[in-house]
């Protein structure tokens, strides 16, 4: 058995190489709680809307209204982490989700599911400033990418697990009270969460000093006076992204319905959790050596093959008819999520120090905006044929990927910076 204070310095070595610090270990704590309960029932939202009576028109309004509302709260979460600092932020978010899980709770009709998205849909949306603000924060340059990625790592386990259980609920108690009982569920785990991230998440100096000093803040208020400080590798960054995020949300909020409803071989609930977490293993599986790598290299190649993988699923997903297929498609969507944490990394390198959450928060904002007709536009596809909307995504995937790898600009990382 290794000494004391042997494993001690192991653990710390573990704990620097990984990013992990007493803010960012809260941070992720909040992120693995609220998460779990938000997916349990938040993966089959579609499903419980159907089974409301609503149709295909409200799912394709809802997945437009998460597209919409995340570009509308990207920005004042930016701003509120800036202006407030992030323990209060992430206070106030937390706060909104349990809003939005009790009208769910206490109303159940599928109107009642729209209004409650309006808090808790898009709740990753409102905290990523916060979380990437604190990350940038407290971790040196060196270990950026991978709290970036220990952050996306950590957001895949209930991601993973949280449809999977979800899916438990469903074949237990029926796809209306098992969904109903998810959301209780969702709403006590965010109460938890609520409650370690605020011992754990140490307030800031400058956030103190920032809020003590509120009638002279110089936190911006209006996103458009930030669009200057955008330089022209951020705005490429942008374009490309909403392209291959018009390829994800086409088909995105119609996947479940697909799987269980559409195919030849349908799957039940529970098989389609399991897809669900097969996704998010594959995810888990290259997020540090990803993040490792990237931090000592360049980040586009990593960018790159994130957007080459996000192109390909819609395709795997129309030939995928059972659910041998489905796994493979399924793993090919986990991989979409190579350099997504690289990509987050690349965004906050490529903003100005002095609005960091900000532009991070403009970044979403816009790509958003842009990203939400794809979702309405993904329901009239639908509507037309499940094989036009997912060739569309297809081809929408492939005009974004190459134009990132034709304009697509990097930053070099601190280590080549020094040699």
């Amino acid at each position: 058995m290794a000494p004391r204070g042997t494993l001690k310095a192991h653990m710390e070595r573990i704990s620097s190489f990984l990013g992990l610090k007493r803010s960012t270990i809260g941070m992720l704590a909040m992120v693995i709680l609220l998460g779990m309960g938000e997916r349990m029932a938040e993966r089959f939202l579609p499903i419980y809307i159907l089974a409301l009576g609503g149709g295909a028109m409200a799912i394709g309004l809802l997945q437009a209204m998460d597209n919409f509302l995340s570009a509308l709260y990207s920005f004042p979460g930016g701003y509120m982490a800036d202006r407030f600092g992030v323990k209060r932020s992430l206070l106030f978010f937390n706060l909104l989700a349990m809003a939005g899980f009790a009208i769910v709770i206490l109303v159940p009709a599928w109107q009642a599911v729209l209004v409650g998205a309006v808090f808790f849909i898009s709740w990753t949306a409102i905290s990523m400033p916060a979380t990437m603000s604190l990350i940038y924060r407290v971790l040196p340059k060196d270990r950026r990418t991978m709290g970036v990625s220990m952050h996306s790592l950590v957001r895949r386990i209930p991601m993973a697990l949280g449809p999977l259980l979800g899916g438990v609920f469903i074949s237990i108690w029926g796809e209306r009270n098992g969904v109903l009982l998810a959301f209780v569920a969702a709403f006590v785990m965010a109460a938890v969460s609520l409650v370690l991230q605020q011992k754990m998440i140490q307030d800031e100096k400058a956030d103190e000093a920032n809020n003590a000093n509120n009638s002279n803040s110089r936190v911006e208020k209006n996103p458009l006076n930030l669009l200057p400080l955008m330089n022209p590798a951020l705005k490429g960054l942008l374009v490309s992204d909403i392209l291959i995020r018009f390829c994800e949300q086409i088909p995105y909020a119609f996947v479940v319905v697909w799987c269980m409803k559409v195919i030849s071989e349908p799957v039940s609930a529970v098989q389609f959790g399991l897809l669900t977490t097969i996704e998010m293993v594959t995810a888990v599986l290259v997020y540090i050596p990803v993040a490792y790598l990237a931090d000592r290299t360049t980040k586009k190649p990593f960018v790159l093959m994130t957007f080459v993988f996000f192109t390909f699923f819609p395709l795997a997903l129309y030939y995928s008819r059972s659910m041998k297929w489905l796994v493979l498609a399924f793993m090919l969507r986990g991989l979409k999520e190579f350099g997504e944490p690289t990509r987050k990394s690349l965004i906050m390198d490529l903003a100005p120090d002095s609005c960091k959450a900000g532009m991070f928060g403009l970044y979403y904002l816009i790509r958003d905006v842009f990203v939400t007709f794809a979702a309405l536009g993904g329901a009239y596809l639908w509507e037309f044929s499940p094989k036009t909307n997912l060739l569309t995504a297809f081809a929408f995937g492939v005009i974004g990927t190459i134009a990132f790898a034709i304009f697509g600009k990097d930053t070099p990382s601190p280590e080549m910076v020094q040699g």
